[in-house]
């Protein structure tokens, strides 16, 4: 007898507010638009988002359906500016993974 549990599926519940504060805008790098031949597409994200709202979000705005997303913590460099050290700020981004035959426009606005 397995005393594996079934995990449910998390619906998010999201204002419209919230959707557009979760996606901040598209990230176009070489990198970025080379995951578009697999149907993926780069957000920037806030940093207390988490994936199942970043999912939500993007089928809300966009009208698509998402299979995966996956983030990043990208940590801030320690710059230097006439001597005196400074800091960029750390930064989230969204990869994220589109169904077949869904697509996303980034260069048009929402």
């Amino acid at each position: 007898m397995s005393r594996a549990r079934s995990i449910k599926p998390v619906e998010t519940k999201l204002s419209q507010a919230r959707m557009y504060e979760l996606i901040r805008s598209p990230v176009v790098t070489e990198k970025s638009t080379a995951g578009s031949a697999h149907s993926q597409v780069t957000f920037k994200v806030p940093l207390d988002a988490t994936k199942p709202e970043i999912k939500a979000a993007v089928e809300g705005v966009f009208k698509v359906k998402v299979v995966a997303v996956n983030t990043l913590r990208q940590l801030g460099k320690t710059k230097r500016f006439r001597g005196r050290l400074g800091f960029r700020s750390d930064t989230k981004k969204a990869m994220v993974t589109l169904a077949e035959g869904n697509t996303i426009d980034v260069t048009s606005g929402v």
